[in-house]
């Protein structure tokens, strides 16, 4: 009896460590496991942030030195410092801005609209990520990437009113301008509750990767509206008002189709597959951009111009902005085909034709490229690219037309009409508030004498005689 007691404790014993060291053996294992998943999961957002990061520097070299050069070169020599300064004043003015309240109207949850006031003075916007923008990077890499969209929309503007608007009417201008229309587009097609988000569930989700709407249909009409309310530059179109430096805008076209790839591939907000199919898509649409553009000007002029040439890349590369994470290359390759060749019809026949005087054409590439991209979008887009859309069980749904969504096309209309509209009354009123205040046209003699002189008391170039 006493031999079976012993037996029965000493197996009970074994099987009490037996358990135990299993016990702590499977916890090791899921601590372990748990530090590995931790460190993927580190690892993956340091990737996509350190994405992030060179995006938004990117995107800030498409104003300076890109559109600063690319609009610095096209004007003449009197102006090309009061041109650059124009771009160059947006990357100081609109991020104050953007601190004190601009970004809190554009990605604070608000309503339909525009957002709320929780964000303000960058209130809450810290390491933490906001999943609704982006799980894997810090709300403030997200904020600080958005800011770079509103500094370059309202410096794509100066290039239709060129060589003629005061300065100090241009900073009034722009303030404005960008409180009530840029925050207010931007929230509606990205923000939390925005009426047209498509990621969010908006009331009419439309499709609009990086900007074609928010940045490219609002600079391009609110372009369109200042050059036709400040009428003509003196002599336009008798005298020729040729670019004093095709090599400056030469240089400036290159710096922003390098910096577009942080524009549309890092509007994925990760560092992942998407922002390799928006980098390959914006890379084929400019290219076939210049092709269309160029050729165009080929038949019609009998030879291609470099300035042509540059003019066709911006063209495809707004065109396929709102595009770029929702198409195949082959799309890329159409849209970027068709948006060469509309927007040299655009600016060599229409703005001819209808006679006003869009200095660097804005509208004519930024307006039409942009529209056009954005319906194109609702055309091409495709679910195998970006599964956007999903039913209540997370089937994954069609996405654009091509694909069967008919509907799809609608929701790219009635976010194009929201645009067209929210700009062109916005800058009109704008305008005429900024009119009745300070004045928005230089007199003709400064006009005359030039920007640079006139509003900033220097020139750009200093030419020295030798003895």
């Amino acid at each position: 009896m006493r031999k079976c007691l012993v037996t029965c404790f000493a197996i009970f014993l074994l099987l009490f460590v037996a358990l135990s060291l299993s016990a702590q053996t499977s916890k090791a294992d899921s601590d372990r496991i748990a530090k590995l998943e931790q460190q993927v999961a580190d690892a993956k957002g340091s990737a996509d942030n350190s994405w992030m990061l060179t995006s938004s520097g990117l995107v800030l070299m498409m104003t300076g030195p890109g559109l600063a050069l690319f609009y610095g070169g096209l004007v003449r020599k009197k102006n090309v410092l009061a041109t650059m300064m124009q771009s160059f004043a947006m990357m100081a003015l609109i991020t104050v801005l953007w601190a004190l309240f601009g970004y809190s109207l554009s990605f604070g949850a608000g309503n339909g609209f525009v957002g709320d006031f929780h964000h303000l003075f960058l209130n809450g916007v810290g390491s933490q990520p906001d999943p609704d923008y982006s799980p894997t990077i810090p709300q403030q890499t997200f904020m600080v990437y958005q800011l770079m969209f509103a500094i370059i929309t309202p410096a794509l503007i100066t290039g239709a009113f060129a060589e003629r608007m005061k300065f100090s009417a241009m900073v009034i201008f722009m303030v404005l301008w960008s409180v009530v229309v840029y925050d207010p587009m931007a929230h509606m097609v990205w923000g939390k509750g925005g009426l047209l988000n498509a990621a969010l569930g908006g009331r009419f989700p439309t499709l609009d990767f990086a900007g074609g709407t928010v940045v490219h249909v609002t600079s391009g009409v609110s372009a369109l509206v200042c050059a036709i309310y400040l009428g003509r530059r003196l002599g336009y179109p008798r005298e020729a008002m040729l670019p004093h430096s095709v090599v400056l805008s030469f240089v400036g076209a290159c710096l922003l189709w390098v910096g577009w790839f942080g524009f549309n591939a890092g509007s994925a907000l990760a560092a992942g597959s998407l922002a390799t199919s928006a980098f390959v898509a914006t890379h084929f649409a400019a290219a076939a951009a210049v092709v269309g553009w160029a050729g165009a000007e080929w038949v019609r002029n009998g030879k291609p111009s470099a300035l042509g040439a540059i003019s066709g890349a911006v063209a495809g590369l707004v065109a396929i902005t709102p595009a770029a994470g929702f198409v195949n290359p082959m799309a890329a390759l159409f849209i970027g085909l068709a948006a060469g060749v509309f927007c040299y019809l655009m600016v060599a026949k229409v703005k001819a034709r209808l006679g006003y005087d869009d200095s660097l054409d804005a509208f004519g590439v930024h307006g039409a490229g942009g529209t056009l991209g954005a319906l194109l979008t609702g055309v091409f887009a495709s679910s195998a690219v970006n599964p956007i859309f999903k039913d209540a069980q997370r089937n994954v749904l069609a996405s654009g037309l091509i694909e069967g969504n008919t509907h799809q096309l609608l929701n790219q209309f009635v976010g194009v009409a929201i645009a067209w509209a929210l700009a062109g009354v916005g800058t009109l009123i704008i305008l005429k508030i900024v009119d009745a205040t300070v004045g928005l046209r230089v007199s003709e003699e400064h006009e005359i004498q030039g920007l640079d002189l006139s509003q900033h008391g220097e020139e750009g170039y200093y030419w020295e005689v030798s003895t």
